[in-house]
């Protein structure tokens, strides 16, 4: 049994270091792709990837009758949430990645964490303890010293729009975790079913910004990769690792790896000489999360 226990052990560790690793890279995928798409094409086109994979994880897993059985008052639920998530998170995380370095956009989102400290207040009704509140501030200090490049008394930001979508998506994903853990069934059905409601109005927003027209092939390559790593494997992989997991705090805690190895990628593959600024921003942005941390937030920890 303990051998057996073991194993698990070491699978669970293995599925995990694996997803970090891709949401490690997918930062600079971002940032890659948008060269090539626009930030609403990028959106479009990797939901619909992701919708299609996690549509075939369904039908692997033997999940259809649970799709099929979805109530009309939970089908509105789905699409309330797919307007969360993929639709408005990703529109607002994409479009900071257009209007900010790699290396400030990904580290400024990690703040979802402290978000959802703040709102679990008024939403699910706990309480906000001390730690909670200067969780908070350093946090969001570490936001300052990135966004300022380290300057702060200046209080010049390289895009005060790219920040605060940044800012914004970190606040949209905190929500729709909160909203998303009313519903008990299998995670990967829900997701699928978010994913699936919200792509008619993508296609929609999509015709309306910028019509229809033939992307580039690099762009699709990149779209492909963070469909199926960001939006949806590395979800369920993640998903699986905490399930085998004994202690799903200590596997979550690996995740604040994510941003360090990301700078690495970042500067490598994205060509982004990384700031001193950018390395005590993020000091101090993890150093908040984890001092303000909660049991959830181990739940999803990519940035």
């Amino acid at each position: 049994m303990k051998h057996t226990i073991n194993i698990d052990q070491r699978k669970t560790h293995l599925l995990a270091l694996i997803t970090i690793l891709m949401w490690s890279t997918v930062s600079s995928a971002f940032k890659i792709t948008l060269r090539y798409l626009d930030s609403t094409e990028l959106l479009l086109y990797t939901s619909l990837i992701s919708t299609v994979i996690l549509g075939i994880m369904v039908v692997a897993s033997g999940r259809c009758k649970e799709v099929l059985q979805t109530t009309k008052k939970q089908w509105i639920r789905h699409a309330l949430l797919g307007f969360l998530n993929p639709f408005l998170y990703y529109l607002m995380l994409f479009k900071a990645y257009d209007l900010l370095p790699a290396q400030q956009a990904q580290p400024i989102n990690l703040t979802w964490v402290l978000v959802l400290a703040v709102l679990s207040v008024p939403l699910l009704g706990q309480r906000m303890k001390a730690g909670d509140f200067l969780g908070l501030l350093i946090g969001y200090f570490g936001v300052l010293f990135i966004s300022t490049n380290g300057d702060i008394l200046s209080m010049e930001f390289t895009s005060v729009t790219g920040v605060a979508l940044a800012l914004g998506s970190s606040v949209v994903w905190a929500l729709y975790w909160i909203y998303n853990t009313g519903d008990k069934r299998h995670p990967i059905v829900c997701l699928f079913q978010n994913f699936l409601c919200a792509v008619p109005l993508m296609l929609t927003y999509s015709m309306i910004v910028f019509g229809f027209h033939m992307p580039e092939f690099k762009g699709i390559i990149g779209a492909l990769y963070i469909g199926t790593f960001e939006m949806s494997i590395g979800f369920v992989l993640w998903l699986s690792a905490l399930k085998l997991s004994e202690n799903t705090a200590k596997v979550g805690s690996l995740v604040f790896f994510t941003p360090c190895i990301s700078l690495i990628f970042i500067h490598y593959f994205v060509g982004e000489r990384i700031e001193t600024a950018t390395g005590i921003g993020l000091i101090f942005i993890v150093t908040g999360v984890l001092v303000s941390k909660k049991p959830y937030a181990t739940h999803k920890g990519r940035g």
